[in-house]
């Protein structure tokens, strides 16, 4: 028996744990999805045939065609039960299965999610050690309140600003789209960094780079902030250790100390908070898509809402959802697998 009534709990029962404790997270999720774009006003049926008139027989055949003419438990149970076999419906619109287009669409956001990943890391990590480095100075300052100011910035008016400028003030980087119109590639893999170098076109790489550049810079600068404060205050904690006096007094230089014993201990809680970014800017996609015209899962679901195809946005909505709850709760298993401490309960 440990101390203070607390009994350790196995590897295996953690886990076990973890997972039943989502069950309550995704059946809320579910209904939500399902809930929320039908509170939204309109007739799906009516938009899917555009300015035509409908006779009421006509209408009436469509909504029951289409499973709408059922009471809305009856609904929702029919979509969980189908959820739960793993077919996502077809859409109203399309007619076509939604999964298909959902892994179609899937790629894109993902890609844009890592390249947004990659310059949230960078930037953060180099503005959270030059900030610690120059603690209390205007270096440090200046750092930390561009940082809050990226953390703040809406971003609708953020990838604005940068269109702005740097599209069409200076005409660097395309406004949308993820690939030139003059490039025809193959889509192996839906990756479009990936299959633009396979098709062995090295103008094909840098059109889809510049097209990539600017959406993940604006997704990115969110979680830029979040990591580049982290940062400071975790290397800050390190370099008050007694090991980092010891390997100063040996007479390393400060890069050494800095970069090989300091940061190595202090990235521990850095690598969480990145893991959780990550699922966050897949799930926080929508509004950069929508703006950069990325065809991704979050510009699919705006569409879709437009349209109101249920199955299209139940789909974009759970899928985005349970991405983000698995990263978040692969990051807290590791996690608690690596610290024991976590590993306890009443």
């Amino acid at each position: 028996m440990a101390s203070g009534g607390r009994v350790p709990l196995q590897p295996m029962n953690f886990i076990l744990a973890r997972l039943l404790g989502l069950i309550p997270t995704l059946l809320g999720v579910t209904l939500m999805a399902f809930a929320l774009i039908r509170l939204i006003p309109g007739d799906p049926v009516e938009i899917m045939m555009g300015e035509r008139t409908l006779e009421p027989e006509r209408h009436a055949a469509l909504m029951k065609e289409l499973g709408l003419d059922a009471s809305l438990p009856q609904q929702y149970l029919n979509y969980l039960g189908d959820l739960l076999q793993g077919d996502l419906g077809r859409s109203l619109v399309t007619r076509e299965p939604v999964a298909a287009e959902l892994a179609a669409r899937f790629p894109a956001t993902l890609e844009l999610a890592f390249a947004a990943l990659c310059v949230s890391v960078s930037l953060g990590l180099v503005t959270g050690i030059l900030a610690a480095l120059r603690r209390g100075g205007w270096l440090d300052r200046l750092l930390m309140t561009v940082a809050t100011i990226g953390h703040s910035m809406p971003v609708f008016w953020w990838a604005l600003i940068l269109i702005m400028f740097f599209s069409v003030g200076l005409g660097w980087t395309p406004i949308s789209g993820r690939l030139a119109v003059e490039y025809d590639i193959e889509r192996h893999t839906g990756f479009m960094l990936i299959d633009a170098w396979r098709s062995g076109q090295a103008g094909a790489v840098q059109s889809t780079l510049l097209h990539l550049l600017l959406p993940a810079f604006t997704l990115g600068t969110y979680s830029m902030a979040v990591v580049a404060r982290m940062t400071r205050a975790s290397l800050l904690e390190v370099l008050r250790e007694d090991y980092v006096r010891t390997a100063r007094a040996k007479g390393l230089a400060e890069p050494v100390v800095v970069l090989r014993h300091a940061l190595r201990n202090a990235l521990i809680p850095v690598i969480t908070v990145v893991g959780l970014q990550a699922g966050g800017l897949l799930a926080g996609a929508v509004l950069t898509e929508t703006i950069f015209s990325w065809p991704g899962i979050g510009k699919w679901i705006i569409d879709a809402i437009a349209r109101r195809d249920y199955p299209v946005v139940q789909a974009g909505i759970v899928v985005t959802a349970f991405t983000f709850i698995a990263v978040n709760l692969l990051v807290d298993l590791l996690y608690g697998l690596a610290d024991p401490r976590l590993r306890k309960k009443p």
